[in-house]
């Protein structure tokens, strides 16, 4: 796609990028961090982390963000694309001694304008409940650490309950609480409920009910991080033993597992229709997993080191009719074609989805946007596009992709054969999906030298890889399985985009309505309003733009 900056040198950091909707443009007065604006000292701190909330006040600016930095929480109005930020006025603000916020989740069911209740999980295994508009702290969870030891990994509310809450750590267990209940003075002893492969499930057995309701084991080494489905009935897990499991929760049954290409998995994520999963990690893949049929259908490379969130964009996933196009001419005249096609957008996520399954005759094609951030610094955006999701039968996916991508003159006129129809259906994929034989000549253009990466994959070397799974993390030899795919045996993606947005590793990616948001580990939020979104913050007073923001 088009890119500012393309010939200029690699390390610059972007501060807009073009997609087929338009331009997204980084609102730098829109920036939050703390409040002196210094780039905070990383060094074994924990990641920095975003959540939002809104709080439904009357003055329509309800919007209120929460992000820890070192020791440091900070709860602000978020004034997104419309106002530029206010750094000086926190409503609430915290510094912790001896142990540092790690993750943090708002119940967005109780969230008034007067009183929100916000979880925060700790590098020495507490759980806090406060409330940072009444300035209250409520209750302190594991406070003598007696459930589990270890640093809090991901934090969330049960979908649709106001006192139920999920909490993962570093030892690779899952504590269920509820915060009406307490933690008792001794550690909890447990009996076991339910058992399967590589996890087990213990509720706590007490006279008096207690916290944690359940615990959960899953797999080997920390879970790093889990993701509730949209409608709250299934719970996807990512751990450092490299797999993805996904639970139905209340049954607490194992619906499917994936294992990544190499090294663990860190970050999770569902389709707005709970359909697929993303997962990616250490093998800088990001890998799509299909829900009803519990296998990968896809994987996408881009990134030079570990992935470390990703995140689908309910606003963009659009809705298609697939009218014939003729596909000919130079590759410009196709992108032209190609963004001409794409932006008419429909208003919603689920308008989108649901027109996919009506029974209009005119076929209607999805396609599901995605993004991804890493340790490399970079923004990946993604597009999943119908051919991927539904391969056309007989032909192979290779096949199918080399056709379009190696396709040299058009056909004919009038003619019609199966390989035309593919390539009209693939069209779309030409911005996403690499051929075979350009997937391997690009990686060897691209190889970079960070150990266990994915700058250089062949089918020469799936042997070497072969071993090194294998020997280090695979006893089942999963490589070449259902659970874990040749690289050859699945389309490979390539990004949308792929931009360097910062100096240090980004650990924050969220899509909201009119912007994205960033963050990476020098503690600098950053708002990237969608096109056409930037409003009246573009043209005020220039002057007051903050100095010394990251990008």
């Amino acid at each position: 796609m088009a890119a500012e900056g393309g010939g200029k040198e690699m390390n610059e950091i972007k501060t807009q990028f073009t997609t087929r909707e338009g331009v997204y443009k980084l609102l730098t007065h829109s920036e939050y961090s703390r409040p002196n604006r210094v780039p905070f000292n990383s060094q074994g701190s924990n990641p920095v982390k975003v959540s939002f909330v809104n709080v439904n006040d009357q003055s329509g600016n309800g919007d209120r963000i929460c992000f820890n930095v070192g020791r440091e929480l900070y709860f602000y109005i978020y004034k997104g694309v419309r106002k530029a930020a206010d750094l000086s006025k926190p409503i609430d603000k915290r510094i912790y001694k001896g142990t540092q916020p790690t993750c943090h989740d708002f119940n967005h069911l109780t969230a008034t304008a007067e009183s929100v209740s916000l979880l925060v999980g700790f590098s020495a295994g507490q759980v806090q409940l406060i409330d940072p508009i009444k300035k209250e702290t409520s209750k302190l969870f594991n406070e003598e650490r007696l459930i589990d030891k270890s640093r809090v990994t991901c934090v969330k509310w049960v979908p649709g309950s106001e006192s139920l809450f999920l909490v993962s750590h570093a030892s690779g267990n899952m504590y269920l609480y509820n915060v009406e209940h307490t933690c008792g003075t001794t550690a909890p002893h447990y009996q076991l409920l339910k058992q399967g492969e590589n996890y087990s499930v213990h509720t706590c057995k007490s006279k008096s009910t207690r916290n944690p309701l359940l615990k959960w084991t899953v797999g080997e080494g920390a879970l790093n991080e889990f993701a509730f489905s949209p409608d709250g009935k299934f719970l996807a897990c990512v751990s450092q033993d490299g797999f993805l499991r996904v639970f139905n929760f209340d049954a607490v049954e194992l619906h499917g597992t994936m294992k990544s290409y190499f090294g663990g998995l860190l970050c999770v994520c569902w389709s707005p229709d709970g359909k697929y999963i993303v997962a990616g990690g250490e093998d800088d893949l990001v890998t799509v997993w299909s829900f009803l049929d519990c296998r990968v259908i896809a994987r996408g490379h881009g990134h030079k080191s570990w992935v470390s969130v990703v995140a689908f964009d309910h606003y963009t996933t659009s809705v298609e009719e697939s009218d014939p196009m003729e596909f000919s001419g130079s590759d410009e005249d196709f992108q032209d074609q190609m963004i001409h096609f794409g932006r008419d957008r429909a208003n919603s996520t689920q308008s989108r989805l649901s027109k996919r399954n009506s029974t209009d005759s005119r076929p209607v094609s999805v396609t599901y946007r995605f993004g991804s951030v890493g340790q490399d610094t970079q923004l990946c955006l993604w597009d999943l596009t119908e051919d991927i999701l539904f391969p056309h039968l007989p032909l192979s996916r290779t096949r199918t992709h080399t056709n379009v991508m190696n396709a040299t003159s058009p056909p004919a006129a009038g003619t019609t054969t199966a390989n035309n129809t593919n390539k009209a259906s693939s069209g779309v994929s030409k911005f996403a999906t690499l051929s075979l034989h350009d997937r391997k000549e690009r990686h060897h253009e691209k190889d970079h030298k960070r150990n266990h990466s994915m700058g250089h994959i062949s089918s020469k070397s799936s042997d070497k890889l072969n071993l090194l799974t294998k020997t280090k993390t695979d006893p089942a030899k999963t490589l070449g399985t259902l659970l874990c795919p040749r690289m050859e045996d699945v389309p490979l993606l390539e990004p949308l985009i792929c931009k360097k947005i910062a100096h240090e590793r980004l650990t924050v990616l969220i899509f909201l309505e009119d912007c994205l948001v960033t963050a990476c580990q020098e503690g600098f939020i950053c708002t990237w309003a969608r096109p056409g979104k930037v409003g009246l913050l573009s043209s005020q007073n220039q002057a007051s733009s903050p100095s010394g923001t990251v990008v």
